[in-house]
């Protein structure tokens, strides 16, 4: 009999492959890992005291009321969207995904986490800018692009915004002041 871990703070390829490691040295055996969470195979009894500790002590941590899977899955989801540059029509991939109206999951986000989706959203794309500008790969209107922004101006003026200096200020100061993934709100 299988059953589904739900991980917070799973992010990237990377924490994946922590999160496994993890739960394979404490004795699991894992059938799929998937950003935000994991499918163990076996039906004994488990006690997580061991799991959640080792998780903790790698930035994780074991989700177990209904209310904070939701919110993790809403975070992963979006993450994943444009982790794959694709963002149009989120809501409407969120609810698919989920089985929830777009409606319900934004109150439920937004009680929970104190911002709405949609800012959750800005927010890791502007996160996401950073990342691409200390790359320094692509200009600034190749970035607007790959973000799937309909100008560059509509992005710096978000940019600016979120962070209260433009994309050009950013750069030049050379000061990548930038935050993971799991730590945006």
């Amino acid at each position: 009999m299988s059953e589904i871990l739900h991980i917070k703070n799973m992010v990237c390829d990377r924490c994946k492959t922590i999160v496994q490691q993890i739960l394979e040295e404490n004795g699991y055996e894992i059938k799929q890992v998937e950003l935000g969470e994991v499918r163990i195979e076996g039906n004994e009894f488990r006690d997580y005291k061991q799991l959640e500790q080792a998780l903790k002590k790698n930035g994780f941590e074991l989700i177990k009321g209904e209310l904070d899977s939701l919110i993790e899955q809403i975070k992963t989801k979006i993450i994943q969207k444009i982790e794959e540059n694709d963002t149009e029509g989120i809501s409407v991939f969120l609810s698919t995904e989920l089985g929830k109206t777009f409606s319900a999951l934004s109150k439920i986000f937004s009680k929970s986490e104190g911002i709405t989706i949609e800012k959750y959203i800005i927010n890791l794309k502007v996160e996401k800018v950073k990342e691409l500008i200390q790359l320094g790969q692509l200009n600034f209107s190749e970035i607007a692009y790959s973000l799937n922004y309909k100008t560059s101006s509509h992005l710096a003026k978000q940019f600016k915004n979120t962070t209260g200096i433009s994309m050009t200020q950013f750069k030049d100061l050379r000061k990548w002041d930038r935050k993971s993934r799991d730590q945006i709100v």
